[in-house]
């Protein structure tokens, strides 16, 4: 294969010139220290919860810390980062950790939970891992280094997950389903249709090194299948993709067409899955994708997404971080010129701040500030370097290590940056920080001669998991006989100068390779130092904070901005913004703005809530029972011994949404029950509080929820501080409870109370 054997030959290029021997081991050296500190804080502080809360010192288990969102089901409580280190201790050559961590993975870590995971992450991070961590253990036991009792447990847990995954491609188009439960399948996460691209084409190297690791066809198939649907909905004129889709219809939902968030590792994958597989379509595919992201993105400094539909108009003003890994892609892929271009652009911006923030505008200012501590930024270093030997890329690892060093190690690990303005810490510590960010750091610093793997003939996932090249040939239709006697004679002059990357012929004039490489970055040196913050002063019609979604005046505003409000069957509100869309060029862009202030509110009610579980408490025949609750981000915190006491009612409409109650003269001084769905909690709370009520019920609506099994959950409001009542909430199988006592019970009194620490979780007779 071309890719092999460009990295094969990048290997014996020309020695480093700027940086010393002493100095790139003394860096090898501390990327090393950097993975131990985060790791043995994790092992120390967290192991066996998923992730390690940095500034806590503790971890960080599904169900007992208040829930972020989406983000929380990359984790399964199933010791997410351990699984995701494991080949990182393999290259840099500790294998007596490895094997160890390999035996604790294998005693403690089972998927046999009621618990709604991410396909995508569970898929990258966990399915991955493991069969990275088992084709590794395999030649560690091969080499005869250790392992000598390893029997493929790591394969067999491999499969074991791949098939709890399996439901979620049960669609009518064969897209994955974003979320699956681990035990039950699609129940009770059916209703959630909708799925990013990147989601849905990011399973085809895992899946299939599963099934040609196991012999089971069908993983490769349903993720072929997934990929064959992604290929067919691009859009034909301009072979370009969109952001989200439905899976059961194929159609886009969000057209915007770039290389960051939700469409990033479709593309990594189309062109990594021709490179392990070695399947034509793939490469085909990949020249027909990047042609046309090319043509319509690439001819700025950076990346800017436009419509699928309408290539020639920009669907942002801002790009994330995540298209930090497109110029590593595109050395991969042998396009190099334009890999060190957009790269310095990044690096640029990066020096500015210190860290490249999770999203800036398309004038180099900061659109989001947060910084997680991503790898992609330094995985493109990484492969520059290779590619080109330049020993600039090893001065960029290093101000990126420096950067990690000062602003984000505390004393249980890293910490994620809040804001690269202020450079205030969050308590987070994913799981890729160790496995990827400090890998690619370490592989960059490191010498090949001196590593017990030859990274060469390994392909990273889009997680950094190795997977072999070999795996081509465990596939009938790619495998390639070759005869012991197959030589050919070799001119080493010719085979220098068409050499990829050639040097004549990319950089005329120019005797090295990081020579030439410094001629395109010099024009961009100053690019991102130069440019200024926009003067102009947009008069706002409305905030994030002052949106009443049952104004009408509110809600057209927010049409102007081109923002689509999208009520889910569960009563969530999604928000979709189109700039094309917008009324006017202003409205659409105080339409980011207000998307950008929902987003940050979101966060600051989930980062500000510590509140604990609730009890929704009652007496009957003088037994006490209780029902664990959780609680809302508005209204009255039952909190240091404030409660709430009184008679129950169900409204009618039972939704109890504005307009459709019809007993409300009956709420008066009462704990209202109400189901969830139809509008938001909030406005739910405003309704029963104009009423009269003194608290709400809010029962769930998903079958197969419980306080028990499920994570806690705490109802988002609208950041309008006008609700006086306590409202809590009930998963579906305590509130069967409560509807069963009802129909027993008249006049049932119940009191809304805090949970006390160490109380059961569930119903208690």
């Amino acid at each position: 294969m071309i890719w092999v054997a460009f990295l094969s030959l990048l290997s014996t290029s020309s020695l480093v010139q700027g940086m010393t021997d002493v100095e790139r081991l003394e860096l090898r050296y501390e990327a090393e220290d950097m993975f131990y500190h985060a790791y043995n804080a994790y092992m120390s502080n967290a192991w066996p919860a998923d992730e390690l809360m940095p500034l806590s010192c503790r971890g960080r288990f599904r169900g007992r810390e208040p829930n972020r969102g989406d983000i929380d089901d990359a984790m399964g409580n199933f010791s997410l980062t351990l699984i995701d280190s494991l080949d990182m201790l393999v290259v840099l050559g500790d294998l007596e950790e490895f094997e160890a961590s390999v035996k604790k993975v294998i005693n403690t870590v089972s998927f046999d939970s009621d618990i709604v995971v991410s396909v995508f992450e569970t898929n990258i991070r966990i399915v991955g891992g493991l069969l990275s961590g088992h084709v590794l253990a395999e030649l560690v036991q091969a080499k005869q280094k250790g392992m000598s009792w390893y029997r493929g447990e790591l394969l067999n847990m491999a499969i074991d997950c791949g098939t709890r995954l399996l439901p979620a491609f049960n669609s009518t188009t064969g897209l994955p389903y974003p979320r699956v439960n681990l035990r039950t399948g699609l129940q009770g996460v059916n209703s959630i249709q909708l799925t990013c691209t990147a989601c849905a084409g990011s399973m085809i190297l895992e899946f299939a090194a599963l099934s040609r690791l196991s012999g089971e066809k069908i993983f490769e198939e349903k993720a072929s299948k997934a990929m064959d649907v992604l290929w067919s909905a691009r859009h034909r004129q301009s072979n370009l993709v969109g952001n989200v889709l439905n899976v059961n219809t194929g159609d886009w939902v969000r057209r915007d067409s770039g290389v960051g968030a939700g469409i990033d590792s479709y593309y990594e994958y189309v062109a990594k899955a021709y490179v392990l597989l070695g399947e034509d379509k793939y490469l085909e595919r990949w020249n027909s994708h990047y042609s046309a992201v090319m043509k319509y993105l690439g001819s700025g400094p950076l990346m800017m997404d436009v419509h699928m539909h309408r290539p020639t108009t920009n669907s942002k003003h801002f790009v994330d971080a995540l298209g930090a890994f497109w110029p590593g892609l595109q050395v991969l892929m042998g396009d190099l010129k334009p890999a060190i271009e957009q790269h310095e652009v990044l690096y640029q911006i990066m020096k500015r701040h210190n860290f490249l923030p999770e999203a800036v505008t398309a004038d180099f200012q900061v659109h989001w500030g947060q910084h997680l501590l991503r790898p992609e930024f330094v995985e493109s270093t990484y492969f520059l370097y290779k590619a080109t030997q330049d020993p600039y890329y090893l001065e960029v690892g290093k101000k990126v290590l420096k950067s990690l060093q000062k602003h984000a190690r505390v004393t249980c690990g890293y910490a994620a940056v809040k804001d690269v303005r202020t450079l205030q810490h969050e308590d987070r510590m994913d799981s890729f920080v160790i496995t990827e960010t400090f890998k690619y750091l370490y592989l960059l610093f490191a010498k090949e001669e001196d590593m017990f793997l030859d990274i060469s003939q390994f392909v990273f996932t889009t997680e950094a998991h190795l997977l072999p090249l070999t795996l081509a040939r465990l596939s009938n239709s790619t495998a390639v006989p070759v005869s012991d006697d197959f030589f050919y004679d070799e001119d080493e002059d010719v085979e220098y100068e068409m050499a990829c990357p050639s040097t004549r012929y990319m950089f005329p004039g120019h005797d090295t390779l990081y020579a030439g490489a410094a001629s395109l970055r010099k024009p961009l040196e100053s690019l991102v130092e130069d440019s200024c913050p926009t003067k102009r002063i947009l008069k706002r019609k409305l905030t994030a904070p002052e949106f009443q979604s049952t104004s009408e005046e509110h809600l057209k505003l927010v049409r102007d901005m081109g923002i689509t409000i999208i009520t889910l069957p569960d009563g969530r509100v999604q928000l979709l913004h189109t700039f094309a869309n917008a009324k006017t060029p202003e409205d659409g862009e105080e339409g980011l703005m207000f998307m950008q202030e929902m987003i940050d509110l979101s966060r600051q009610q989930s980062t500000n809530t510590e509140s604990p579980p609730k009890l929704v408490s009652f007496k009957i025949d003088g037994q006490r029972h209780q029902l664990q609750a959780g609680p809302a981000q508005f209204g009255k915190d039952l909190k240091n011994g404030l409660t709430a006491t009184g008679k129950v009612v169900m409204a009618n409409h039972v939704r109890g949404c504005g307009g459709s109650l019809q007993n409300g003269e009956s709420m008066w001084g009462k704990i209202v029950i109400v189901e969830r769905g139809d509008c938001m909690f909030v406005e739910k709370a405003r309704v029963l509080q104009s009423l009269g009520a003194i608290g709400g019920i809010v029962m769930d609506n998903t079958d197969g929820t419980a306080a028990a099994s499920s994570p806690l959950f705490a109802m988002s409001g609208d950041g309008v501080d006008d609700i006086k009542i306590p409202m809590v909430f009930l998963f579906m199988k305590e509130s069967m409870k409560l509807i069963e006592i009802l129909q027993e019970v008249n006049e049932l009194e119940v009191t809304l109370e805090e949970k006390p620490e160490g109380s059961d979780s569930d119903f208690v007779p």
